[in-house]
């Protein structure tokens, strides 16, 4: 799959989850409240990685692992199409400028 499809998939998840929080408690979340859980998400990410450098213990680390970035991955997603973000785009002119930095400040 190419990036914008799986925003594209991204953003119907979180509409259908949209949905559901319709359904159960009459709003849905805001972006805020996206960032919110991302920051939870990645609070999870932290610990999965000292995990896999051995200073924590978790079972199962590797699935996890991959669960939790796929999770961060999709509230980045979801971000982004909430606040109109080529991320694409966004992502290849950070890349640049950070290739430009490396080269004036470390070559």
């Amino acid at each position: 799959m190419e990036l914008r499809e799986l925003m594209k998939k991204a953003v119907n998840v979180r509409k259908k989850y949209g949905d559901l929080e319709m359904k159960k408690y009459g709003k849905k979340w805001t972006s805020a409240q996206v960032a919110e859980d991302f920051v939870g998400d990645v609070g999870d990410l932290i610990k999965l990685v000292m995990a896999k450098d051995g200073i924590r213990e978790i079972d199962n680390v590797d699935k996890k692992l991959k669960h939790e970035l796929s999770d961060c991955l999709f509230s980045i997603f979801v971000l982004a199409d909430n606040y109109n973000i080529d991320l694409e785009e966004s992502f290849i002119e950070t890349m640049n400028d950070l290739e430009k930095k490396i080269v004036k400040d470390y070559v």
